[in-house]
């Protein structure tokens, strides 16, 4: 790795930081690490005068990348959770991963199939189900307690016996988790339904 040198953007009363980095590459990328640091990397032969012209036409790009990453880290530290966007391929497919879990154990002691389970950032609801027998999870459930992600799961799964919440519903949850009203009411304090 050879660094050439250290470039400073300016924006309001902040400044930013630039590692340039040159390397036997054809494109200009730029990383933006969790600790704040941002690092340029540049093609070799790339000339002084190119590199300005890339900085003077991306400076709202790169700081806007650099904001993203702080809000990130921002999010993180307050709440664990960060804007659905924001996950890497990684962090979705462990969710995916942990509700999918859930699910399977579940739809077979239901004795029920489904499609699909897809992992979404819905403003208003944890979860939901089609008549398609596709599953729609929330990812911040991951963040519920368990028992919640569990009963969320069931009520889902439920659906597909009973797509309405009439009394035959509540019934259907009742018999996998009898103690469900406690979950829905965290969900209810929570602020978001199903």
């Amino acid at each position: 790795m050879n660094i050439y040198r250290n470039i400073e953007l300016q924006k309001e009363n902040q400044t930013l930081v630039l590692s340039v980095v040159r390397s036997a590459r054809k494109t200009i990328g730029l990383q933006v690490c969790e600790n704040g640091d941002a690092v340029l990397r540049i093609p070799n032969q790339l000339s002084a005068d190119a590199l300005q012209k890339f900085l003077d036409s991306e400076h709202a790009w790169i700081w806007k990348k650099v904001e993203q990453m702080q809000t990130r880290m921002e999010q993180r530290q307050e709440t664990g959770a960060v804007p659905v966007g924001e996950l890497s391929r990684d962090e979705l497919e462990k969710i995916k991963k942990k509700i999918e879990s859930r699910v399977n154990a579940y739809k077979k002691a239901m004795g029920v199939t489904i499609r699909w389970i897809t992992i979404r950032n819905q403003k208003t609801r944890w979860g939901s189900c089609s008549s398609e027998k596709n599953l729609n999870f929330n990812w911040k459930l991951i963040l519920a307690p368990p028992e919640v992600l569990d009963y969320v799961v069931v009520h889902e799964l439920c659906h597909l016996k009973e797509m309405n919440h009439s009394k035959a519903f509540w019934d259907e949850v009742g018999k996998v988790m009898p103690e469900y009203e406690t979950y829905k009411l965290w969900l209810k304090e929570n602020g978001w339904k199903l």
